[in-house]
Formats: C-alpha cells, structure tokens, sequence
C-alpha cells in the first residue's frame, strides 16, 4: 500500500511539474510590431531585462551591449523589454525607444514593443516571469527599470537579478560560462 501511495505522489508531482510554462510557449511583438516566437531561443540562455531610456540606470544598456558582443549568438541572447511603469521613464513610442537605442547605445540585441510589467495589464512573459504558479520556480515582484532575469537553456526561470546590479556582475557572468 505504501508502494502505491507514494507512486501515486510522484505522479500528481510529476503532472504539476509538467503544467509549468517555459518561455518557449510565449510569442510577443518586437519594437518593430513584428511578431517574435521565443520558441526559436531553445538551447540558447537568455537574460530578459526592462528598460528605460531616460532612467539613472540607462547607462547599464552600454553594459549589456557588451555582454552581448561578448557572449551573445548561439548560446546567449537578451531580450528588453522597454517600460514606462516605474518613474515614467521611458514615456516614447516605439520608433523613439529604437531611436535613441540605436543611436545613443549601439544595441544590437533583441528589442521589444514597450509593455506594461505591473497591474492587471502585464504582459503575459512578466507575468510568467514573475508568478511561481507560471514558471514553478520563483515568485519575483519587478521593483524597478532594468532588474534582469535568467532564463537556462530549457526556457527555465533560473533567477531574478536587482536593478542596481549591472549585466556584468560576476554573478551573471558565472551563469554564462556554467
């Protein structure tokens, strides 16, 4: 009976484990309104970040420029996210975000359409991002522009990275080279 009962656990465990979405299930609009499917990130690490332009943390965009042209291709790729919800610091469109981040910070790297990342209307990436019962591993409240997240070749959430801690913390270079 014992036997039983604990086959029986294992696999309602293993049937909640498998209900978790990875970021391969989502699609979203890049800055450019062209639709982007995460799908094609499988086998690649990826940091999510939100943006804004016009915040004191702005200069972290050059740092992430960097860690792209360093680590990023086939096995690493970012993706921002600009976002106008803390400090109203990134109140453009689309085609001024592009603007300025071409031509101010050189970003090569994936851009996305402006979202919301708080309050009932946050983009269904951060709310899986940020909801254990989405991504089964973490529950992390976003607390300002530029908190990062890592996300591990199999489209897990591995962690959540502080706002104040710039893209090449040891830490985040850890992640890349493990």
């Amino acid at each position: 009976m014992k036997n039983l009962a604990f086959i029986m656990l294992v696999f309602v465990y293993c049937q909640a484990v498998a209900q978790h979405k990875t970021l391969y299930d989502f699609k979203a609009k890049t800055i450019e309104g062209e639709e982007y499917d995460f799908s094609g990130l499988k086998g690649r690490k990826v940091l999510i970040v939100n943006i804004a332009t016009e915040c004191s943390l702005a200069p972290q965009l050059n740092k992430l420029q960097e860690l792209y042209e360093e680590y990023g291709g086939d096995d690493f790729e970012i993706i921002a996210f600009p976002c106008n919800d803390f400090g109203k610091q990134e109140p453009g469109t689309n085609t001024e975000i592009l603007k300025k981040c071409e031509s101010k910070y050189n970003i090569t790297f994936q851009l996305m359409e402006k979202i919301k990342i708080k309050g009932d209307s946050i983009h269904p990436v951060y709310n899986w991002l940020t909801q254990s019962s989405e991504n089964g591993v973490l529950d992390a409240k976003v607390t300002w522009n530029y908190q990062k997240f890592l996300i591990d070749k199999n489209g897990q959430v591995v962690e959540s990275i502080a706002p104040i801690i710039g893209p090449k913390n040891n830490r985040i270079l850890e992640w890349l080279k493990e």
